[in-house]
This record gives C-alpha cells, structure tokens and sequence, in this order.
C-alpha cells in the first residue's frame, strides 16, 4: 500500500512521548572530537528540552525528546547551568536541541545573552538548524559568543527523488545558500547525511547517494559531514520498511562508505555510531567495530577491518 506523505501522516503514526522536565536537559555528555585544525579537543554535548521542531521529517525521531508548548523565558538557562554543573571542563560546546536553535518558540531570544554568558569560556560553540530559518538571529546570537561558530544542519541526501519526500522542506540549493550565507558571516557548517533514507533501497545506490551528498556538502563550503545510518522507530518509518520502501544499512555497507568518504580529503567525516548494533548481525564482533569507527572519527584515516567469522 503506498500513501502520501504529510504533517498529519507522520504525526499519526507517532508512538507516545518521554516524560521530561523543562529545567533539566533530557542527556548530557562528554566527548572528543578532531576540530578543523586537525587538533583533537573535549567536547561537552548539551542536549535540550524544549519545543519541538516544526518540520516533521519522515527519519526523524528527536522529537520524542520534545514538549508541545513553547519553551518558557529562563528553562534553557536552568537547563545548561545543569549541564554545566555535571559536567567536567572542555574547550567545545554542542547545543542540541532536537530541532533549530533558532526557532524562537524552541530557544527563546530573551535567553540569547544568559546562554551566550555561560557557555563564554568556550573557544568554540555548535549548535543545529534547519536551512529555512538562516535568519537575523543568528548573526545577533554570533555576536555575543566569545568562541568561534559553528551551525549544523540536515542536509539528508542529494538524491532529486528522495530529497523531496522526506518532509524536510528543502532543496539542495536552499542549503548552498544558507551555507553561503552563513560562511560569509564567519560561520562554519556541518552537515548531516543520512545512508539508506527511505524511498531509496538498493544498498549499492545508497552507498553512491550518500557519497555524492558528502561531496556535495564539501562543495557548497561544510567543514564537516556526520554520516548518519537511518533507523526505523518512529512510527512512520516502520510503516515504510513494512511497505518495502525502507531497508535499514547494514554496518559493512555504514563501514564501506565511511572509508570512501574518509578518501575524499575534503574535510572532517564522521559516522554516527549511536545505536550501532542495531546494523550488526554480529554479537562477536560488534564492539570491537564501534571502537573502530570511533577511533577512525578522531584521526580521520582508514584503519584495517576487524576481523571475525561473520566476514568469512
């Protein structure tokens, strides 16, 4: 059965919200990541409660971390000063919040110069966004930084088919010239690549896509692209691998176009390991090839495969 994708579909098919607490961040870590300099440098990751995002993305699952209301005046200030408090010191600071930071329903203006004042011993900040809201505000909440900027964006796949079924409301020229505008403001960008987005479920011809979408994001002026391997669990993405127009990547096929695009020299990849085994096929073997790509992520070269049974 095929349908049509829309707001209300996705909605629809949406399994229950996690409980939060709009003055505590819903996860906190503490990381390490390789900089534009090539120097690897501790990364404290904030991710927000707030507001959820108003494009509803068929692959997207962050809303789950989300309220319907918007964000009151002072909750992302409690929230960071949480954070903060918990979490050990380091030179780079992510602000994630499951959408755009710049959504003033999401992450209020009022609250620009707190945050901006307590993430102030930072060298250098990221935060994410959606390519439609590349607005004044940014450049406002740039200003009041003292670190360098950083804005990540969904980017997804170049595929001309794919692209616009995805509910994101974008186009690949919307992205180059937010990418423009935000570079020539002094900022750099990131972008995100989704391996195996629905719609496209032939391996080897989402191996290419996302290849090509990585070097695309390279062209339009990103700094870095995080592969990002699509996972069913959202409702509306189970419905598409039930109607055949979904396959999860399989690791080997996430291993083999991380080291492609490691290849390419153009700038920082990394790929997402989050929830990992659930690509693998392999209990023997699967730990051993997370640390894998986490270590390839930091010095960014291709280190051998691991080797197992499951290869033979």
């Amino acid at each position: 059965m095929k349908f049509e994708i829309s707001n209300q579909l996705v909605e629809s098919l949406r399994p229950d919200k996690a409980e939060l607490d709009i003055n505590k961040p819903y996860l906190f870590l503490h990381e390490h990541e390789v900089q534009k300099s090539g120097k690897v440098e501790a990364v404290n990751t904030i991710f927000l409660t707030n507001k959820e995002c108003p494009f509803k993305c068929v692959m997207c699952d962050l809303w789950r971390h989300t309220t319907d209301e918007p964000t009151p005046e002072g909750a992302i200030v409690h929230q960071i000063e949480y954070a903060l408090d918990r979490l050990p010191d380091a030179s780079v600071i992510k602000l994630y919040n499951s959408g755009n930071f710049f959504d003033g329903k999401a992450i209020p203006v009022s609250d620009y110069r707190a945050i901006s004042g307590l993430i102030s011993p930072y060298d250098h900040v990221i935060v994410e966004n959606h390519p439609k809201l590349t607005g004044p505000y940014i450049r406002e909440f740039k200003d009041q930084l003292n670190g360098t900027f950083e804005i990540a964006m969904g980017l997804e796949t170049i595929h001309p088919y794919v692209l616009p079924k995805l509910n994101k409301q974008i186009t690949t020229d919307l992205f180059k010239k937010s990418t423009d505008h935000l570079n020539e403001i002094g900022i750099d960008v990131r972008a995100f690549i989704l391996l195996n987005p629905p719609f496209l479920t032939d391996e080897s011809e989402n191996i290419e896509w996302c290849l090509r979408s990585v070097e695309f994001a390279f062209e339009a002026g990103v700094t870095a692209c995080s592969i990002i391997p699509t996972r069913a669990g959202n409702g509306i993405m189970d419905k598409l691998q039930e109607n055949g127009d979904f396959v999860p990547p399989r690791l080997e096929a996430l291993e083999a176009v991380f080291e492609q695009a490691l290849k390419l020299k153009k700038g920082r990849v990394f790929c997402d390991v989050w929830d990992l085994e659930k690509f693998s096929d392999c209990d023997k073997c699967i730990d051993q090839r997370k640390d894998r790509i986490d270590k390839m992520n930091l010095i960014q070269n291709i280190i051998p495969n691991i080797e197992c049974s499951c290869r033979t």
